[in-house]
C-alpha cells in the first residue's frame, strides 16, 4: 500500500493562532515539538513517538463523542494522571469513567480545547 502513515490533521478555527498555542504549550502537539530521528526539531512539522493510531469512522449517531463534532482527537500519552495533574492545574475540565478503561485498551481521558473541539487522551496499555 503507498500509504504509510498520517501525514497531517487540518481543521478550522475562531483563532488558528492561539488554538496552535495552546494545543503546543498544552500538550505539546504541534510544530515545534519533538524531534526527528536526527534529533533537529522544527518550527513547522511535530515529531510524534511512534505508536499505534486507530483510524476509526463511527456511525453518525454514535454517542461516543458529542453530536454537534464530526471529529474526535485522540493523543497517545504517557502518565495519564502526571498530564491529568498538569490539565487540571491549569483549570481544564477532565472527564474520566471507569468504564472507558480496560486491562486490553488501557485508560482514557477527555477533555476539550478551548474552541471546544473534543480531545481523548489515551495511556495504552503496559507491555
Amino acid at each position: 500500500m503507498p500509504v504509510i502513515g498520517i501525514g497531517g490533521f487540518f481543521f478550522r478555527a475562531a483563532d488558528p493562532e492561539g488554538l496552535t498555542t495552546w494545543y503546543r504549550e498544552t500538550l505539546g502537539v504541534g510544530g515545534g515539538c519533538g524531534k526527528d530521528e536526527q534529533g533537529q526539531s522544527s518550527d513547522w512539522f511535530w515529531f510524534p513517538e511512534p505508536g499505534a493510531v486507530v483510524f476509526s469512522p463511527f456511525t453518525a449517531t454514535t454517542d461516543y463523542f458529542a453530536a454537534d463534532k464530526q471529529f474526535m482527537l485522540n493523543f497517545r500519552v504517557r502518565d495519564l494522571d502526571g498530564l491529568l495533574e498538569q490539565l487540571n492545574a491549569l483549570g481544564i475540565a477532565i472527564t474520566t469513567k471507569d468504564e472507558w478503561d480496560t486491562p486490553e485498551t488501557g485508560r482514557f481521558a477527555r477533555i476539550h480545547d478551548p474552541e471546544g473541539n473534543p480531545i481523548e487522551l489515551w495511556e495504552p496499555p503496559a507491555g
